[in-house]
C-alpha cells in the first residue's frame, strides 16, 4: 500500500471513529407510579462530542443521567461504549467518569481520598507506600492533582476545602480510570463566580482533549463553554436539538439576576421584589435570585436601593424564566 493510500485509510478510520455513537439512548421511558419522568427519549452522543441536557427543574435531565449510569430501571435501551446499561451496569459505570452536582466525601485528606477511589476502581499506580513513586510524573494520582490545581492541598482534610476545590477533587476521582465518557450533573451549580469560571476553564481543557461529555445544565455560560450541541428537555422529552448559539438567541429575552445581600436584609429584599411582581427566590449561597426581562435589570437594582437595601455584588446570566 502506497503512502497516499495509508493516509487515506487513516483519515477514513478517524472519521468513522468520530461518527461512532459512544452513548446511544433509544426510546427510553421512566415512570414513577403515574408520573412520567422520561417519555420515549432518544439521543446519540458521538465519540469526542459534548452534549448539554438543558431544561427547567423537573424536565428529566437528572433522571436521564441516572438512566445512562445504569442506576435506575427504565423501558427502552441505553448503550455506553457498547455496554448495555440494564444488563451490564458495572461495565457502563467503568466507562463513565461521573461528577455529581455536590460530591460527598469521607473525612480524609485529599491524597487519602484519591488512594481510596483508586483502590475501588482498581487503578494500578504502584506501591503507595513509596513516596518517590507517588511523586513520579508517571503516577496517575500525581498527574491529576497537578493538572487540576490540587497539588498544594494533598494533605488537607477534604471537609476544609472550598466548594471549588471539592469539585476539582470530584473531577480528579472521575478521571482516575481515564474513562471514555464524562457525565456531569449541574457542574457549577454550587460554586461562586470565580470558582465557577476556574472550573469551567478546566472542563474546557478536557473538551479540547476530545473527551466525550454529557452534562445537565441550565446555565448559558456552561453551555457556551462546553457544548457542541444542546438537547432541550421539557416534561421528560427532548423537544429540540440546537447549537449553543441558537439556544442563546432563543433565551436572550430574559436574565437571571443574582444579588448578594446581607443576611438580615435578604427576606425583606425578596418580599419587596415579589410585591412588584418579580419572580425571585432565596439561594443557598447567601443570595437573592430574580428572574426578569433583560430591560428590568436597572429598575430592579434601583427598586431595592430606594428601600435602603444594600447590594454588595451582583451577577447577570441570560436564561429562560425557570426555577
Amino acid at each position: 500500500m502506497n503512502q497516499n493510500n495509508i493516509v487515506g485509510t487513516l483519515h477514513a478510520w478517524r472519521t468513522s471513529l468520530q461518527n461512532t455513537s459512544l452513548v446511544r439512548v433509544q426510546d427510553v421511558t421512566k415512570r414513577y407510579n403515574k408520573s412520567i419522568a422520561l417519555d420515549n427519549v432518544s439521543l446519540d452522543v458521538n465519540a469526542g462530542e459534548s452534549v448539554a441536557l438543558w431544561g427547567e427543574n423537573g424536565a428529566g435531565k437528572t433522571t436521564l443521567v441516572k438512566a445512562i449510569l445504569g442506576l435506575i430501571d427504565f423501558q427502552g435501551s441505553i448503550l455506553v461504549a457498547g455496554h448495555d446499561a440494564k444488563r451490564k451496569g458495572k461495565d457502563v459505570r467503568r466507562s463513565i467518569g461521573y461528577v455529581p452536582q455536590e460530591a460527598i466525601f469521607y473525612d480524609m485528606s485529599v491524597m487519602a481520598t484519591m488512594k481510596f477511589y483508586a483502590r475501588l476502581k482498581k487503578i494500578e499506580i504502584g506501591d503507595w507506600r513509596s513516596i518517590s513513586n507517588l511523586q513520579s510524573p508517571k503516577n496517575r494520582i500525581t498527574t491529576l492533582l497537578n493538572q487540576l490545581g490540587l497539588a498544594d492541598h494533598v494533605h488537607k482534610p477534604v471537609p476544609t476545602l472550598s466548594g471549588g476545590l471539592k469539585q476539582r477533587l470530584a473531577l480528579a476521582v472521575a478521571l482516575l480510570a481515564d474513562p471514555p465518557v464524562l457525565v456531569f450533573d449541574e457542574p457549577t451549580a454550587n460554586l461562586d463566580v470565580k470558582a465557577r469560571r476556574d472550573y469551567l476553564a478546566l472542563l474546557a481543557t478536557l473538551r479540547k482533549e476530545n473527551k466525550t461529555i454529557i452534562f445537565a445544565s441550565h446555565r448559558m455560560e456552561e453551555v457556551e463553554s462546553l457544548a457542541d450541541r444542546v438537547a432541550i428537555m421539557e416534561s421528560g422529552r427532548i423537544v429540540e436539538s440546537l447549537t449553543p448559539g441558537a439556544v442563546r438567541l432563543k433565551l436572550t429575552p430574559h436574565v437571571e439576576l443574582t444579588l448578594w445581600i446581607a443576611d438580615n436584609e435578604r427576606a425583606r429584599a425578596l418580599h419587596c421584589l415579589e410585591q412588584e411582581g418579580v419572580k425571585a427566590h432565596l439561594n443557598g449561597r447567601g443570595t437573592v435570585v430574580a428572574h426578569i426581562s433583560a430591560e428590568q435589570k436597572l429598575n430592579t437594582l434601583q427598586l431595592l436601593a430606594k428601600q435602603g437595601i444594600t447590594i454588595t455584588d451582583f451577577e447577570i446570566e441570560r436564561g429562560k424564566l425557570w426555577n
